[in-house]
């Protein structure tokens, strides 16, 4: 069935005269389609300083917050429902976006998971969301939300939306036990890691894409090891006849907690290489080579 994840921030970069136009933009073509044939995510944004523009000012993930989110998301999409409502990140201190270390004295108040929870249920309760997920997630957060569901007869949240590729696998050290035992799934974003993993940026530093694009939104794709790992993925990928994306994508479809693997075509051209690329199988040798390679290059943009 046909998908399509957005979020009320979007398109980004974020800028306040374009909040929302994805939304919109899903939404005249939806108004033109069967709805019970196509599946729709959209995210509700968090707290944020440079996000002022959102609901007059950093959102809170608290019920009004929320309502008004999802009735403003309903309205650009111009549906009465959505299929999966995310939480795009917590409200709580958590390292997040490149971010590595947790910091206890980053802590600050916010809004407790129960209160989320609870409106969420609400709005799935009046039919105006049929399944809740969350993003950006950690450990303990998603067991907090699975808990306090269990706990409190509340609905359940069924995935995580995260960042996960070739460059970034920190989801296998945690949070895969977690998700498998709380039966969540993985909805992965940036399998490309921002288009490097199509090999791109070795030849032309410089080629279009969102890192010349956007570089601020590229930091984590600036470290060290970066390059040399992505080198050795290509020459990887052309040893065994495949493009460098029919092994980025194929390595995501390889793993059994990943529910689905999102995909950011910016071209037409991006959406004719994806979408059939998402359909790689990699064999067991590919598979092990891979782990060869994930041992001298771990994680080098987490």
């Amino acid at each position: 069935m046909p998908s399509s994840i957005l979020a009320e921030m979007y398109a980004v970069p974020p800028r306040a005269e374009t909040c929302g136009a994805s939304e919109s933009i899903v939404g005249r073509w939806l108004k033109r389609q069967q709805r019970d044939q196509i599946q729709i995510a959209t995210k509700v944004a968090g707290p944020s300083r440079n996000l002022s523009w959102i609901r007059k000012g950093p959102p809170a993930l608290d019920r009004a917050n929320i309502r008004a989110a999802l009735d403003g998301s309903l309205q650009r999409l111009q549906t009465d429902y959505v299929d999966l409502y995310q939480l795009h990140w917590p409200e709580r201190n958590q390292p997040m976006f490149g971010q590595w270390q947790f910091d206890p004295k980053n802590e600050r108040e916010g809004t407790p998971i129960r209160e989320q929870l609870e409106v969420l249920g609400e709005l799935v309760k009046e039919g105006k969301i049929r399944q809740i997920g969350v993003s950006n997630e950690h450990p303990w957060g998603i067991m907090e939300f699975t808990r306090l569901a269990d706990e409190l007869e509340l609905p359940r949240i069924v995935s995580t939306q995260n960042a996960y590729s070739l460059l970034n696998r920190t989801f296998e050290t945690g949070l895969a036990e977690v998700c498998y035992r709380q039966q969540v799934g993985l909805l992965v974003y940036s399998a490309l890691a921002f288009g490097h993993l199509t090999g791109k940026y070795l030849a032309n530093p410089n080629a279009a894409g969102r890192i010349t694009q956007w570089p601020t939104f590229g930091q984590r794709y600036s470290k060290p090891n970066v390059a040399p790992a992505v080198q050795a993925y290509v020459e990887l990928a052309h040893k065994h006849g495949l493009t460098p994306t029919q092994l980025a994508l194929g390595f995501t479809r390889s793993r059994w907690f990943v529910a689905s693997t999102i995909i950011g075509a910016s071209s037409l051209a991006q959406l004719k290489e994806t979408l059939p690329a998402m359909q790689t199988t990699l064999s067991p040798e590919i598979l092990a080579e891979i782990d060869a390679i994930h041992l001298r290059y771990t994680n080098p943009a987490p």
